[in-house]
C-alpha cells in the first residue's frame, strides 16, 4: 500500500509539483538552506544548539531520488552551518536505495540516527540505526543489519522519563517498539496502533484507510502530554496531531497544525522548544526549481495556547526571528548562512565544509550579527585559482553601505588555503552582515571562515 501510495503522489506531483513560489533573496529567510533541496526536517537541540537532520532531494527529482542525509546546526534559528553529509545509503551495507526521512536522538553521550532505507535482500523498506560520538558525525551503521523490517517507513523515536525510549514508523499503518537502554535493539514485538476515526481523525474517499493518519510521525512529551504530530491525508497533505495521556495511546486527534499549502504535495513535522520558544520545521517547494520531489526545509517559531494545544501555523517566507544574536568577533564558519544566492557548500581540506563555486556577484547573508562598539578589521580564510577577485563586507543589502573589501590572491590552488585581512568601518550594533563576491567570469574562490576584530559583541 505505501507502493501505491508513492505512485499516486506521482501522479499528482505532474500537476502539483510544477508550482513555483519564487522567494526574495534580501527580505526572506524560509527556506532555511537554499543551496541544495532539502526535506524531511528532525531538529534536535544539544548543548545551546538546534541539530537539525534532514534528507537531501536530488537536483531535477521527477521521483523521491535521495542517496544521503545531511546536518545542519544553529544557535539561533536564522544562521544555520552546513556540516556536509555524515550519512548515506552506501554506510548501510545491506541497503540499496532511497534514503528518506529519519530522527536522531542523543542518549549517554552518543548518538542514534534511525532512518528507513529498502533493503538489498527483500526489497522492502527497512528501519536502520546509526552511532556517532558527534550529533554531527560521522555516523556508522551501529549494527550491520536493519534494525526492524515490516515494509514501512519513517521513523520517530522519543525517550521518556522513565528512561524507557519507544521508535514509531509507518505508513500506511503507524507502529512502535520499545527500544533497550542500547538503543540499538528492543524488547518485544512489534506493536501497532489501533488507528481508530477517534484517535486519528476520519478521511473520507479512501475506505481503505479510514483515519488521517498518512506517515511522518512526530512524537514527543511536553508538560506532562504525548504529542504525535503527523502527515494527515494524502494527497496534498497537511499536518495534524493527536495526542496522549501516555506514549503508547489511547491517542485522541485534536486538528490541524498546517492546513495544506505550499508547493509540495507531501509535508513533513519536527517540533522543538530551543531558548524559552516553540519551532516548528516543515518542508515546502518555495526555491526556484522546487516542487513534490524537489523540497525545501522551513522554520516557523510558534506559542502552545494555554491548554497545551497547538495553534494553526502558516508557512511564511519571513521564518522566525532570531532567537539569539551571532558573534563576529568569534572565528565563524563560511557554511554559516541566512540566505545565499548562487554559492554551494563543499568538504574542505582543512576540516567541515567550505563555501565554494563563487561567481561574481554571489553573496551570502549572516543575520542578526551583534557589532557593538564596531570593528576595525575583517580576515578570511580563502583560496583560489585567479588574482583580482575580492570578498566585499556590506549591511542592508548584498549591494548596501560597503564597510571593507578584502583582495583575494591566487594560492595556487581551490584547496590551498591563506588568510587575507582588510580594514572595515560603520560596523556598529546589531545588523545584518552581507558578504559579497566580485572578480572576473568563472569561479572565483572559495572561503572557509570569517573573523571581525577591533571591537567587542557586547
Amino acid at each position: 500500500m505505501m507502493v501505491e501510495t508513492r505512485r499516486l503522489w506521482a501522479s499528482i506531483a505532474l500537476v502539483v509539483g510544477t508550482v513555483l513560489t519564487v522567494v526574495s533573496p534580501v527580505k526572506a529567510d524560509n527556506p532555511i538552506v537554499q543551496h541544495i533541496y532539502t526535506a524531511d526536517p528532525a531538529p534536535l537541540v544539544h548543548n545551546g544548539r538546534v541539530y537539525l537532520y534532514t534528507g537531501h532531494d536530488e537536483d531535477g527529482s521527477t521521483w523521491f531520488t535521495m542517496k544521503e542525509w545531511r546536518v545542519w546546526s544553529s544557535a539561533d534559528t536564522v544562521n544555520w552551518t552546513d556540516h556536509g553529509s555524515p550519512l548515506n545509503i552506501a554506510s548501510f551495507s545491506w541497503a540499496k536505495q532511497d534514503a528518506w526521512a529519519g530522527q536522531a536522538v542523543e542518549r549517554n553521550g552518543k548518538f542514534y540516527w534511525y532512518v528507513p532505507v529498502v533493503t538489498k535482500a527483500t526489497g522492502r523498506p527497512a528501519i536502520g540505526v546509526a552511532v556517532a560520538d558527534s550529533p554531527t558525525g560521522p555516523f556508522r551503521d551501529a549494527i550491520g543489519r536493519p534494525l526492524v523490517e515490516n515494509g514501512e517507513i519513517d521513523p520517530s523515536v522519543m525517550i521518556d522519563d522513565d528512561g524507557q525510549a519507544y521508535l514509531y514508523w509507518g505508513n500506511p499503518n503507524l507502529s512502535y517498539v520499545r527500544l533497550n537502554a542500547d538503543m540499538t535493539s528492543y524488547s518485544g514485538g512489534i506493536t501497532r496502533i489501533p488507528l481508530t476515526t477517534a484517535g486519528f481523525g476520519t478521511r473520507t474517499g479512501d475506505p481503505n484507510r479510514p483515519t488521517l493518519y498518512e506517515e511522518g510521525p512526530w512524537v514527543y512529551k511536553r508538560n506532562g502530554l504525548y504529542y504525535n504530530v503527523f502527515a494527515a491525508k494524502c494527497c496534498s497533505e497537511f499536518i495534524a496531531y493527536s495526542t496522549s495521556p501516555g506514549p503508547t495511546g489511547p491517542w485522541t486527534y485534536r486538528g490541524t497544525v498546517m492546513a495544506t499549502q505550499g508547493s509540495s504535495f507531501t509535508n513533513h513535522p519536527g517540533i522543538i522548544d530551543f531558548k524559552g520558544s516553540s519551532y516548528f520545521f516543515y518542508h515546502n517547494g518555495a526555491l526556484p526549481g522546487g516542487g513534490g520531489f524537489t523540497r525545501s526545509v522551513a522554520v516557523e517559531k510558534f506559542t502552545y495556547n494555554a491548554d497545551g494545544t497547538i495553534p494553526s501555523l502558516t508557512m511564511t517566507t519571513a521564518g522566525p526571528p532570531a532567537a539569539d544574536t551571532l558573534n563576529p568577533y568569534a572565528r565563524q564558519e563560511a557554511e554559516t548562512i541566512a540566505w545565499g544566492n548562487g554559492i554551494e557548500t563543499e568538504a574542505s581540506s582543512e576540516g567541515g565544509m567550505n563555501v565554494g563555486y563563487i561567481n561574481n556577484g554571489d553573496n551570502i547573508k549572516v543575520k542578526n550579527v551583534a557589532f557593538g562598539n564596531g570593528a576595525s578589521t575583517f580576515t578570511a580564510r580563502v583560496a583560489s585559482t585567479v588574482a583580482g577577485s575580492s570578498v566585499e563586507v556590506r549591511s542592508g543589502s548584498p549591494t548596501g553601505t560597503l564597510a571593507g573589501r578584502c583582495t583575494v590572491p591566487s594560492t595556487g590552488g581551490w584547496q590551498a588555503w591563506t588568510t587575507v585581512t582588510c580594514p572595515v568601518s560603520g560596523l556598529t550594533g546589531t545588523r545584518d552582515l552581507y558578504l559579497r563576491f566580485s572578480g572576473g567570469s568563472g569561479y572565483l574562490l572559495n572561503m572557509n571562515w570569517w573573523q571581525f576584530s577591533g571591537g567587542s559583541s557586547s
